[in-house]
């Protein structure tokens, strides 16, 4: 897959099959559309590409929005790299391009610059100044412009509609199965792991700290089952997102204990994929007390089947 941050970089090879849109998360809607797309490229002859944004809109038009991500650009790059997409196109979301008109949008980049002839949309996709530019704005042009549409509709799990901010939500509610099955796969955090408090190796639980990217979204505070993933091998580990309450911490941390390991990790990056929620950030009356629940977390744990 060649990525191109500069759309005037690109030369075109041969026409376009394209998907646009933000793909936050790749998740299972995202993938009927990828599915579909790589399809219809190789039954016409057109080369598969997608065309995302970054920043994410929503940070250009509500800049004072906490909006957390699913995924880095890293992540999603990563993510779209596992399917046959030979074009990942990245515009940036300026000022200049934030003010182009959907029809200007299509003519100038979409059929003028990539020579798309065959568009795959989300079924609520809309686009350009003012969202001028839906569905229906593409049917209008495509016959005049000389390029093919298609609409694909939404994705359901359990009577709803899959959405990046569905997902979002579920994530933030602790409900990291629900979350899991919307996106097609385990749900990651990952980031180097840096030095901490090391209150944990005082009570057996010595745990990794990782330094996590601020755009990015992190579950409801609580503890977790996740597989830690170091220098490529696969490990179980109970992970806690919280202020550590009982020993009067203050600073939002992310650690990981990691069972059965005593290698030295600092400076290390790591991967932790969430499998299921434990319980919710707890302040105990003492160091017992916790010891106590962190001995019930890890037999889940070790019982868990990864």
């Amino acid at each position: 897959m060649k990525i191109f941050s500069d759309l005037q970089k690109y030369q075109s090879e041969k026409p376009l099959a394209l998907s646009l849109g933000m793909f936050d998360g790749v998740h299972l809607g995202h993938k009927s559309i990828i599915d579909e797309l790589i399809t219809i490229a190789d039954e016409k002859n057109l080369s598969a590409a997608i065309l995302t944004f970054w920043p994410h809109p929503r940070f250009v038009f509500n800049p004072d929005e906490d909006l957390k991500l699913l995924n880095t650009l890293y992540e999603k790059q990563e993510l779209i790299d596992k399917y046959a997409i030979d074009f990942l196109f990245l515009q940036e979301f300026d000022e200049d391009f934030r003010n182009l008109t959907g029809e200007e949008f299509v003519r100038e980049i979409l059929v003028k610059k990539l020579n798309v002839k065959y568009l795959i949309v989300g079924y609520d996709h809309v686009f350009g100044k003012n969202k001028s530019g839906n569905f229906e704005l593409l049917q209008k042009l495509s016959s005049e412009l000389g390029f093919e549409v298609e609409q694909m509709e939404a994705i359901n799990i359990h009577e709803n509609n899959i959405s990046s901010t569905k997902i979002r939500k579920a994530l933030l509610e602790g409900n990291i199965q629900l979350a899991n099955e919307m996106l097609g796969y385990a749900y990651s955090v990952r980031g180097k792991v840096v030095h901490g408090k090391k209150i944990g190796r005082t009570i057996g639980y010595p745990t990794a700290n990782i330094e996590t990217e601020s755009l990015k979204l992190l579950p409801k505070k609580g503890a977790y089952i996740v597989e830690v993933f170091v220098k490529n091998k696969f490990h179980k580990g109970m992970l806690s997102i919280g202020t550590n309450p009982t020993v009067n911490g203050e600073k939002l941390s992310v650690e990981v204990y990691i069972l059965n390991f005593k290698e030295d990790i600092y400076d290390e990056n790591i991967t932790v994929k969430f499998r299921d929620f434990l319980h919710e950030e707890i302040k105990f009356e003492g160091l017992e007390k916790l010891i106590e629940k962190l001995d019930e977390d890890k037999m889940l744990t070790e019982n868990f089947k990864f």
